[in-house]
């Protein structure tokens, strides 16, 4: 056998010196995600009713009548490699996302998952809860509902023709730009 010249030998060397250390694919603090994660709180609330709405910002049995409308969209299969985050546990971050106005960074502490699994978590629950509910909630409004609108906002304020208003302070208003004239609308 030849050897291998001092070249040779200190590319070898630098070459495995500069291998990129090879991560987890799950840190080890979100492996105990079963039994100190967030979702055991959640378990938790379900028997203090109170307690559960400041958290959930909903009642237990309004959280499981929605997990019931969206669970068959929301829930994933289990591998041989791991267990699926449940459908509940889905929900119950969403809602906690949604509630709270948290980031996703404190939420992937809080319930020990990889701040991308959050992320993706919002996003998929997000989007069953907009299709889901939007038939229910909103349903597309027919010439008759325009009409009844805009008759009870007439009848209120006294606007014809006007489904409704925003104020100045909620969105807000650019004056424009009129040429030489001193005109102070704004």
């Amino acid at each position: 056998m030849s050897s291998l010249s001092e070249s040779e030998e200190e590319l070898i060397l630098l070459w495995s010196t500069t291998l990129k250390r090879r991560r987890t694919w799950v840190h080890h603090i979100n492996k105990k995600r079963k039994k100190l994660g967030e979702n055991i709180l959640c378990k938790e609330l379900q028997s203090h009713e109170d307690r559960f709405y400041s958290y959930f910002r909903m009642t237990p049995d309004s959280f499981e009548e929605l997990h019931n409308l969206i669970k068959p969209c929301i829930t994933k299969q289990d591998t041989r490699f791991r267990d699926a985050i449940s459908s509940k546990e889905r929900l119950g971050l969403t809602l906690r996302f949604l509630g709270t106005g948290g980031t996703y960074k404190t939420l992937s502490f809080s319930y020990r998952m990889g701040n991308s699994t959050v992320s993706k978590i919002v996003t998929e629950v997000c989007k069953e809860l907009w299709n889901t509910l939007r038939p229910l909630i909103l349903p597309i409004p027919t010439e008759e509902n325009w009409l009844n609108m805009a008759e009870e906002f007439f009848q209120k304020w006294g606007f014809p023709h006007c489904l409704g208003s925003i104020d100045g302070k909620h969105i807000t208003i650019k004056c424009f730009i009129v040429i030489k004239v001193n005109i102070q609308l704004f």
